[in-house]
């Protein structure tokens, strides 16, 4: 189940929130808990996924405890804790690439079987191991209440693509929140902004992708290649903003503050600036739980660079497992450094040659993040540079102006949307009856959109 759903905003949703509302105070968190729990059990493939995440929740809460009462133990709790999440998540996610690595370099017939992922691992692996980091340093308190943490863990808006909210961001929410009209007014407008950046734009831009993909990339123009990764870039960027929007909106609704996960990252001048803006709680995850234990940039330039490289080939690989995004995550820790030994001051001093940079700079990235076969990804810089050598394939007549004709009123809204413009506008007239139309409008189109089919599932749940 998913947030642009018809199944989740007019069943699950609405059953979930009568629930909710009308129970006592002290047993919100039990709703909570339980009602996520259903939500997730709809987007496992096998019913037994659905044991060990409650397995999870269960030894996570006991480690923590463990942590915080053990004089001579914590660090072995520790080390236990870190070592049995971290082993469900390199199972179902990488051991069916490592055993293929294998076989490949050093000639071996280990079996390889196709595992499927569990949804959300990634995320909820996340918070639980900087739940047990966070106990172990003294900077949270182990959770007393099994019900409390499950619904941290469990908690449905952001439990399957984030943002990765850490315990102590809501800690004192989930003994003590308050539920006004205002905050759910903001939820629920907050809530339809997101669910227009996924329907309305993402969808929508990302037909042209698709577009690309089916035709083949040998069988593109140059133009139409630019255009199709611009696309890409788009779709990737609404997809995952609308729905950490989406979030933040129920959890308002809820009485949770969910941190926010993006701050406009395409309006950046440097590649390190957009990823301190772009998927800002896992950028804030492997700062507070690798960079800095690996000692940050305190120990010298020498070791610094080594931290980085880490956190960013950790970063590549968890997006995927796939030898591209090793690639994509080793090409960003190159840009990132020469923007901080080279580059940097210069495009952030000249604002338009930074806008200019990133514009070329931020397609070429997600390429190489969106092609998992390293010999199509070379077809597609190929393509993208017509003066490199190339064979000679088919390429329709005019693909690029048909393509553009269709999709450039998606193209605008994406530009326009990527700014800060629109949210300055919403910060003034957000109370306004005009603003309750517009987003009502908004909704109505979205539902229609996916009642006729015109929706597919956030491409971060692969993750």
């Amino acid at each position: 189940m998913v947030f642009s759903s018809l199944e989740f905003i007019f069943i699950f949703l609405p059953v979930f929130m009568i629930l909710y509302a009308t129970v006592r105070k002290e047993y919100k968190n039990l709703i909570l808990f339980a009602g996520s729990v259903v939500f997730y059990s709809f987007g496992v493939k096998k019913p037994v996924y659905i044991l060990l995440f409650l397995l999870t929740v269960m030894l996570n809460f006991i480690v923590g405890q463990f942590i915080e009462h053990s004089r001579h133990t914590k660090k072995l709790w520790l080390t236990f804790g870190i070592l049995f999440n971290f082993w469900w998540l390199i199972f179902f996610k990488y051991w069916t690439f490592g055993t293929e690595n294998i076989n490949h370099w050093f000639g071996q017939s280990f079996t390889v079987k196709d595992i499927i992922l569990p949804i959300g691992i990634s995320f909820y692996t996340f918070q639980n191991v900087s739940y047990i980091i966070d106990v172990y340093r003294g900077k949270a308190q182990a959770e007393k209440n099994l019900i409390n943490y499950g619904a941290y863990i469990t908690m449905f808006p952001q439990l399957i693509a984030g943002p990765i909210v850490t315990y102590g961001h809501v800690a004192k929410e989930l003994r003590s929140r308050t539920h006004t009209p205002q905050k759910i007014e903001d939820g629920l407008k907050t809530f339809t902004i997101g669910l227009g950046y996924k329907v309305l734009i993402a969808n929508q831009i990302g037909g042209l992708w698709n577009d690309v993909s089916m035709i083949g990339f040998e069988s593109i123009s140059s133009r139409l290649a630019w255009l199709g990764i611009f696309a890409y870039s788009f779709q990737l960027y609404f997809d995952f903003c609308g729905y950490s929007l989406m979030a933040i909106g129920l959890g308002k609704i809820m009485g949770f503050d969910i941190p926010k996960n993006f701050d406009h990252p395409y309006t950046s001048l440097t590649m390190t600036e957009f990823w301190r803006r772009w998927h800002m709680t896992l950028g804030t995850w492997f700062k507070d739980y690798i960079y800095i234990p690996l000692g940050g940039n305190r120990r010298g330039n020498g070791r610094m660079i080594f931290n980085t490289l880490v956190v960013w080939l950790f970063t590549g690989l968890w997006h995927g497992a796939s030898w591209n995004f090793v690639l994509w995550g080793l090409v960003l820790f190159l840009i990132i450094m020469s923007e901080k030994f080279w580059t940097g001051k210069v495009l952030n001093r000249i604002k338009p040659l930074g806008h200019a940079y990133m514009i070329l700079i931020i397609p070429l990235t997600w390429l190489i993040f969106a092609v998992t076969d390293f010999h199509e990804l070379g077809i597609y810089f190929k393509r993208l540079l017509p003066f490199l050598p190339q064979k000679t394939y088919a390429v329709m007549d005019g693909d690029f102006i048909q393509h553009w004709n269709r999709y450039w009123k998606y193209f605008v809204a994406a530009i326009v949307f990527s700014t800060r413009i629109p949210e300055l506008i919403y910060k003034k007239i957000k109370n306004s009856i005009f603003t309750v139309i517009v987003l009502l409008a908004v909704f109505w189109a979205a539902v229609y959109c996916m009642y006729m089919g015109m929706d597919d599932p956030f491409m971060y749940f692969r993750f």
